[in-house]
């Protein structure tokens, strides 16, 4: 069953290409376009297209739709195109002729449109939830072990004291920008794009700002030109900002794989979070870390991913943009079980204590050592020179007593400012219009 159905069969190999992943995809889109149409038929009928004894039977059977796929029972049938028709073709077995009268005003390229930005800002806010149970773990961490201090590194040469707390906080913090990015992507998704149809409207009087405010969007895509051009553009914002999470996710897992090595020493995993070596019994490797790092590289290639399909198109609906679903929806769970194993490991880890006990990490305390020159008045330029020289002849002496006081520094994390910092961006995402709107429309 096609909605575009006029009688002609489309031979079986075009069929089968055409088609494609979408009844896969489209399953996870499936509440959100009984969502959309929810909205659009209590539009039509406050501009006369629908009966006033039609839309409580068609709402009822959309809800009950909406229930049956929360539920997991529902499918798309073989020979159903997409779920627009499945949707539809439900409606009218159930309802009869009133079901075929949800379309008016509509397309299906405006349907999908609606179906991926509902989508995307549910997605988004689960991923801001993951960010912030992550960003919790991190902080109690840095918290904790905010006095254990570890060698800081540049260019993978000892540098200068850092600490547990040090580089717990710099990861949670890292998510505060993540977070500012998504949220910016979340504001562009938030923009209704029902009523653009095919792309140029309709001659229906329809009231676009009515589905804008029972779908619960902060505004609309005016001009359904660009609403269809955003098409992609939506995607690509978003995949950028879930690309910058992945980044910290896989640089804070490469550290992970660096200090648990035995060169290193800093951390171990629970024999349980560990994998072995088939020939090596000593072995306990952190595989769950090596994979978190590849997963969330393979995110990081999102956004060209989507540029590679979008790239060069002109004004206007092109079939091109299906394949966009197939690397887009899944990248939300894929982030989403990375960020979980990421917590459970960060929460679950060992910290060794004793680190700079090892006599290789003497020279991390020479810049102290320089700068108590400078505290005695000697010119900078000169206490290094004396410093150096003392290293080069072996005779270099240290105090392991820090005493690091500006903000951000080892002696001052500042993780409440940090946290602050966390709590109002979520708070700056306004989820809870969009929850309300939502619930309205199910009458929960």
């Amino acid at each position: 069953m096609k909605l575009w159905d006029k009688g002609t069969k489309v031979n079986d190999l075009i069929e089968r290409f055409t088609v494609g992943r979408d009844p896969e995809m489209d399953i996870l889109l499936a509440k959100f376009d009984v969502l959309g149409s929810l909205a659009h038929i209590r539009m039509l009928e406050s501009v006369g297209l629908l009966q006033a004894d039609e839309l409580p039977e068609l709402t009822a059977g959309l809800q009950t739709i909406y229930a049956e796929i929360e539920a997991g029972k529902f499918i798309i049938e073989p020979g159903i195109e997409d779920v627009h028709s499945q949707v539809e073709l439900l409606l009218t077995r159930r309802l009869g002729d009133v079901g075929k009268k949800i379309h008016s005003g509509r397309s299906r390229n405006d349907q999908v449109l609606v179906d991926l930005k509902l989508f995307t800002r549910e997605a988004i806010q689960q991923v801001v939830v993951n960010c912030s149970s992550l960003f919790s773990i991190m902080l109690a961490q840095a918290e904790k072990y905010k006095e254990v201090i570890i060698p800081g590194y540049t260019h993978l040469q000892v540098a200068m004291p850092s600490s547990f707390g040090l580089w717990f906080s710099a990861y949670a913090e890292s998510l505060t920008d993540d977070l500012l990015l998504l949220q910016a992507a979340y504001r562009m998704a938030d923009q209704n794009p029902l009523g653009s149809a095919a792309g140029y409207g309709s001659s229906f009087p329809l009231n676009r700002q009515m589905t804008t405010d029972l779908l619960g969007f902060e505004t609309m895509s005016f001009n359904v030109v660009y609403a269809k051009m955003g098409r992609g553009k939506v995607e690509k914002s978003v995949a950028f900002a879930l690309a910058s999470v992945a980044s910290t996710l896989s640089r804070m897992a490469y550290d992970v794989c660096l200090y648990m090595s035995q060169n290193f020493g800093f951390i171990a995993l629970p024999d349980e979070l560990t994998t072995g070596s088939s020939i090596m019994p000593h072995k306990k490797n952190p595989d769950v870390f090596e994979l978190l790092r590849a997963h969330c590289n393979r995110i990081q290639t999102l956004p060209n991913q989507i540029l590679s399909v979008t790239n060069n198109l002109p004004s206007g609906y092109f079939r091109d943009m299906q394949l966009i679903k197939e690397m887009f929806i899944p990248a939300f769970a894929q982030l989403n079980d990375c960020l979980a194993i990421a917590s459970f490991a960060l929460e679950n880890v060992r910290i060794n204590e004793n680190v700079m006990d090892d006599e290789r990490y003497r020279y991390v305390y020479s810049v102290e050592e320089v700068n108590q020159l400078v505290l005695a008045g000697v010119p900078f330029r000169d206490a290094y020179k004396t410093v150096g020289t003392q290293i080069n002849e072996g005779n270099f002496t240290f105090c392991k007593t820090l005493n690091h006081t500006h903000e951000g520094s080892i002696g001052n994390l500042c993780l409440g400012q940090i946290k602050t910092k966390m709590d109002d961006v979520i708070c700056s995402f306004h989820f809870e219009k969009a929850e309300k709107a939502i619930n309205s429309l199910l009458n929960r």
